[in-house]
C-alpha cells in the first residue's frame, strides 16, 4: 500500500473514531473530509457557523480537498495529523 494512502486512511480512520465518541456522548458536530459531497459541505459550514448553533465541534480532514473552509464561529482549532508535515499543510 502506498504510504500517503495509509496516512490518509488512518486520518480518516481517526475522525470515524471520533464520530462515534461525540455520537455517543450526545455532542452534536459536523465532520468534512474527503467522501463529504460538495452541496453537503456547505450546508455543514452554514450549520456550524449559525447563530445559536449547538455544534460542539467540527471534525475536518486536512485533505478534504476543499478551498474556501470558513468556521469563522470556532474559538478553538486542534489539529491532529499524526505525520504532520507544515511543508505539506500550508493551505491548511
Amino acid at each position: 500500500m502506498n504510504c500517503g494512502i495509509n496516512q490518509l486512511l488512518q486520518m480518516v480512520r481517526m475522525l470515524d473514531i471520533l464520530s462515534q465518541y461525540m455520537s455517543l456522548r450526545g455532542f452534536q458536530f459536523q465532520r468534512l473530509d474527503g467522501s463529504t459531497k460538495a452541496e453537503l459541505r456547505q450546508q455543514a459550514m452554514d450549520h456550524f457557523n449559525a447563530p445559536g448553533s449547538d455544534d460542539f465541534c467540527f471534525l475536518l480532514s486536512t485533505r478534504a480537498g476543499g478551498l474556501g473552509i470558513n468556521l469563522a464561529t470556532a474559538d478553538t482549532v486542534i489539529i491532529f495529523d499524526s505525520d504532520w508535515n507544515p511543508q505539506n499543510d500550508l493551505q491548511v
